[in-house]
């Protein structure tokens, strides 16, 4: 069994006698013992979804890393959803927009545009939808197992918790004043749900055919992409492919990259001039090195479910320190992809 790490580098430092963590130390080495090239004080740039609240809900969960959970997180927040098979997220809008990336399984993801319109779409592991602020959309699970997926909202201090829900809406509004805005009977209304639905059970569509009316119009824009589905971009190392404005037009304010990474391969040396990097691990054990310029740098450990925070222009790279390899998104509040890359190639 590995022995946890120890705060020493050859004649200095000394071992911990004191209260500690061992299983937490051994997730995070380079904090216990960092290279000696760290130096200064940088904030933390590291959270893992494990330690945020999670809501449990009739048919799934839910759980978010904001400015809150991780104070650097400021210009992107994330939620780590789960709906099981025919499981539905209701409809809903935000103030944020809101992207997303399947990570398990499958859904039925549905949007209203602001033309009259709807979209409807079946997606699985690897495809990305995003909805564009105050756009009304609802998610379901479809297929055995339902799914698992990431939303990335386009602020940092977004809170899944302040969602406009349809049946919160209605729940608080007054009876009659609901059944005059749709010319029925107040008696209609006897049922309403008196609280938020949020994330409820109902009925597996039968994925073969859509559940919108024929007859509803349909929208002349395009929601959702197939990442997984583009050639990648081959490096000595892994691999990259890029969902931008370039090719999903209607993400104007999220852009993104899935990345992996060769078993001890590096993401080169490098730096983002128009966001902050909002880093989502998927796979494998990471280490990042944050250059933040006057001789401060501070190295973090990642593993799936961890969030990493690089700050807009500073310098970085991201080395696979394991036997698998990483797989990871790179989020950014950016219309298109920016990096600059410093490397021998």
């Amino acid at each position: 069994m590995r022995s946890p790490p120890e705060p020493r580098r050859g004649d200095l430092g000394s071992n911990i006698i004191g209260p500690r963590n061992p299983e937490r130390e051994k997730q995070a080495p380079d904090l216990i013992h960092p290279p000696s090239t760290d130096h200064g004080t940088l904030p933390s740039l590291k959270w893992s979804f494990a330690d945020s609240h999670t809501r449990i809900e009739d048919g799934g969960w839910a759980r978010q890393t904001t400015v809150r959970e991780l104070p650097t997180s400021i210009e992107l927040a994330g939620v780590n959803m789960r709906l099981d098979e025919g499981a539905i997220r209701e409809l809903h809008w935000h103030r944020e927009a809101e992207w997303a990336y399947m990570l398990e399984g499958s859904c039925r993801f549905t949007i209203l545009d602001g033309e009259g319109g709807a979209y409807e779409a079946d997606l699985t592991k690897g495809d990305i939808w995003y909805a564009p602020k105050g756009r009304p959309h609802s998610i379901q699970g479809v297929g055995k197992g339902g799914c698992e997926f990431m939303l990335i909202f386009d602020d940092g201090n977004f809170s899944e918790d302040e969602t406009f829900l349809l049946s919160d809406w209605l729940a608080h509004t007054p009876k009659e004043v609901v059944a005059k805005n749709f010319g029925l009977d107040p008696s209609v209304f006897d049922k309403l749900s008196q609280k938020e639905k949020y994330i409820f059970r109902g009925v597996t569509p039968n994925t073969s055919s859509p559940s919108l009316p024929s007859d509803f119009p349909k929208s002349k824009h395009r929601f959702t992409h197939s990442l997984l589905a583009q050639p990648p971009l081959k490096t000595p190392g892994g691999t990259v492919r890029i969902a931008d404005t370039s090719n999903f037009p209607i993400s104007t304010t999220i852009a993104a990259a899935h990345v992996t990474i060769e078993p001890h391969g590096l993401r080169e040396l490098h730096w983002h001039p128009n966001a902050d990097e909002w880093s989502f691990f998927i796979r494998g054990r990471a280490r990042v090195t944050v250059f933040a310029g006057s001789g401060n740098a501070r190295t973090f450990d990642y593993q799936p479910g961890d969030v990493g925070i690089v700050p807009r222009s500073l310098g970085h790279y991201v080395e696979n320190i394991g036997d698998e390899e990483v797989e990871m998104l790179e989020v950014f509040r950016a219309p298109k992809f920016e990096d600059f890359l410093w490397s021998s190639g």
